[in-house]
């Protein structure tokens, strides 16, 4: 455990599907296992199009749900697009497959590209599909008197999914703002459901997703910073906070401009219907590996808490909040203080504000 480590490697070609663990988590993503040395996958509807193409991304439940509902709700198809969503362990998977030439897309947090493309991947940024970071910090039930603000964490273990993913950076970001020193805090490194950890008190904090902070303040936890709400957003980053959204290879966006453009159209049409579906529609979306044994009534209250505040209704990007992302970085030791990141980002699909 510890504050330091590389937040991105570039690994060779193929690696990622035989590095990528299993996805479990209880609960929620049972089922979403895949089998040893392979990428668990959902293909979406038939079309013309011979070949699939393949967009990688992590198994968090609010992270994959403008994409599922892409799928479910035939908005690729309607594109003429057969897309297969590779569901990976975490963000820097998903961008090591698209850096590896595994996939053809990965939608990743901005957190991963940028520190990526800082590091020398020729990948480009064209569409977003999330507004919000999805984490909170919360407290361990047994530490919730103890442990009141960000401040109190100073000399306190921290569960993330990972070094460097999205959720470490954050916090240092959060850290840093509070003016608590990231050297006096340890992070265990947890992987993507650390749930359990946290409601054992295995870690006196942690961030976390829905429904795991649902279930985490049930169970007594404090919630310190929930930066999937906006109001808290606004107070704890300064305002929209760009995250999720979709990466292609430089190299090769002449070639895919035309499909580019039909994954952002799909996307787009998507995003603009999960805020009107039900939240019963919404959670029928998903595939069934995603709700096998979950609670199906809380997650339906999630989606219909956190729709409006964390997806858009369009995919251009939004360059001030990309913006307030790498300064997060910057200020969390991430990147370096004078990273130019502004070439990531591709405005020409889709526009960018």
């Amino acid at each position: 455990m510890g504050c330091c480590g590389k937040p991105f490697t570039f690994e060779p070609e193929g690696s990622l599907v035989a590095a990528a663990p299993p996805v479990s988590r209880r609960g929620l993503i049972k089922g979403v296992a895949a089998a040893a040395g392979a990428l668990a996958t959902f293909s979406g509807g038939a079309s013309a199009q011979s070949h699939p193409i393949k967009l990688a991304f992590c198994s968090q439940l609010l992270c994959v749900v403008p994409y599922e509902v892409a799928r479910a709700g035939g908005h690729f198809a309607k594109e003429g697009l057969d897309v297969e969503l590779v569901y990976t362990r975490g963000g820097n998977a998903a961008m090591q497959a698209l850096v590896g030439s595994a996939v053809d897309y990965a939608a990743t947090s901005l957190d991963v590209a940028l520190q990526a493309y800082v590091r020398g991947a020729e990948i480009r940024r064209f569409a977003t599909t999330g507004r919000l970071p999805l984490f909170a910090v919360a407290t361990a039930p047994d530490s919730a008197q103890e442990i009141k603000q960000i401040e109190d964490l100073a000399g306190k273990t921290i569960g993330v999914s990972a070094l460097g993913n999205a959720d470490h950076a954050l916090m240092l970001f959060l850290l840093k703002r509070a003016n608590v020193n990231p050297t006096t805090v340890q992070f265990a490194t947890l992987g993507p459901n650390l749930l359990e950890a946290l409601r054992q008190g295995q870690v006196d904090a942690g961030l976390v997703q829905e429904p795991a902070l649902t279930l985490v303040e049930k169970a007594g936890g404090r919630v310190l910073v929930n930066a999937m709400d906006s109001k808290d957003a606004e107070q704890f980053l300064g305002g929209p906070y760009e995250f999720m959204g979709v990466a292609v290879r430089a190299g090769e966006i002449e070639a895919r401009r035309a499909e580019m453009e039909k994954l952002a159209r799909a996307l787009r049409s998507a995003l603009q219907s999960l805020q009107s579906m039900s939240p019963e529609e919404l959670v029928k979306a998903l595939p069934p590996a995603l709700t096998t044994g979950a609670n199906l009534d809380e997650m339906r209250e999630v989606l219909a808490r956190y729709r409006a505040s964390l997806y858009p209704t369009t995919v251009a990007i939004d360059l001030n909040a990309s913006a307030r992302v790498a300064e997060s970085l910057k200020t969390a030791g991430l990147i370096p203080p004078d990273a130019n990141t502004s070439g990531l980002f591709d405005t020409s699909i889709v526009g960018g504000g």
